[in-house]
């Protein structure tokens, strides 16, 4: 456990969301948090308390969307907020790429190219939310407004 915290993606989370706040601890988990309901089974949390950050390719520029676990991205929504006609989902190489993570691990912060990143509303339901933390069994705890915070993010509706 103490490994996987000090190396790699992990790493690199830990030291950005404790820049942030020296308070914030990436959580290492017996089982996956690679998916939503993954992630809600091991932390017995609600679904929708689970951060799910989906890389997306809008025309040339690719954008995070952070989506609560019980919601999906509406990809027509999406489209009018961003005033563009072609998005879509950007595949395994494009996320990895983009933000240093695999999929089942990426993180809202410390990506390895600078994002735009919208948080769904949905999120702000509960009081503290869980975000992947660079590996599919590291996650760490953080409240909707520090998530705001911490990302830099743009509020929108955006999930369906």
């Amino acid at each position: 456990m103490e490994d996987l915290l000090n190396k790699g993606p992990v790493k690199k989370v830990r030291e950005f969301i404790k820049k942030f706040d020296p308070k914030l601890e990436v959580l290492v988990l017996d089982t996956t948090a690679r998916t939503a309901q993954d992630a809600a089974n091991s932390l017995k949390c609600e679904v929708g308390a689970i951060v799910k950050s989906l890389l997306f390719r809008a025309e040339n520029t690719f954008l995070i969307c952070l989506i609560a676990g019980d919601k999906r991205c509406s990809l027509n929504k999406l489209k009018k907020t961003l005033q563009k006609k072609d998005v879509s989902m950007a595949n395994a190489d494009e996320v990895k790429k983009n933000t240093g993570f695999s999929i089942g691990g990426v993180a809202p912060v410390a990506h390895a190219t600078s994002l735009d990143i919208l948080i769904d509303n949905s999120l702000n339901r509960f009081p503290y939310i869980f975000a992947a933390a660079g590996h599919p069994n590291c996650v760490f705890k953080i409240t909707y407004d520090d998530l705001m915070k911490i990302t830099k993010g743009s509020e929108k509706e955006i999930s369906e």
